[in-house]
């Protein structure tokens, strides 16, 4: 695991919610093989290229919690009821105890997702940064916000409408992650 330092991004999985149509939290999801969807995530930020790691938990937070790797801090989110928004909130917050530049967001619900994608965002790192990898040109996850936006950003979020909007209208960087995987979320079982 990269040592958390200035030059690397922190990685956030946003896993709070209560996973309506998958049919309950995914951040109690795991593969055919039993390992969990949460494991998958750190693990997939950390091998990218992220340093310290932030857990947003709400629905069955202490379920998953135990779930949660050794090395990545949770936080966990008030008012995760009401949407992504209060997840974003939460975990940039929980972010900006520490030093780094930016932030590398992935929701729990991409297992599949493949570190290189992550691993291209982070060499944009920057407090300026923004950056959204897409596939075949369609926006998806990870996204890269750098530290000079998390406090816009947190604003700008609301319900379950993340940071896409934001990101749109800033002119956010599009970077094509298509050739590593697809780019899938997973909202069924």
């Amino acid at each position: 695991m990269p040592a958390a330092s200035p030059a690397h991004p922190c990685g956030l999985v946003l896993a709070a919610g209560a996973g309506r149509r998958f049919g309950g939290p995914k951040a109690l999801a795991r593969t055919p093989g039993g390992t969990p969807w949460l494991v998958l995530a750190v693990r997939a930020l950390q091998a990218g290229g992220c340093g310290e790691i932030v857990v947003a938990l709400g629905a069955a937070a202490d379920d998953a919690a135990l779930l949660v790797p050794s090395g990545a801090s949770i936080v966990r989110v008030d008012g995760w009821e009401s949407g992504v928004a209060a997840s974003v909130r939460a975990g940039l917050h929980a972010a900006g105890a520490g030093s780094a530049p930016a932030a590398v967001i992935l929701p729990v619900d991409t297992p599949d997702v493949a570190p290189a994608a992550v691993a291209r965002l982070v060499r944009r790192a920057a407090p300026d940064a923004l950056a959204q990898a897409v596939y075949a040109g369609e926006p998806g996850h990870p996204v890269l916000i750098g530290r000079a936006h998390w406090s816009a950003v947190a604003a700008a979020v609301r319900g379950d409408i993340g940071a896409r909007p934001y990101l749109v209208a800033q002119g956010a960087d599009a970077v094509e992650c298509g050739d590593l995987w697809s780019g899938a979320d997973r909202d069924e079982r």
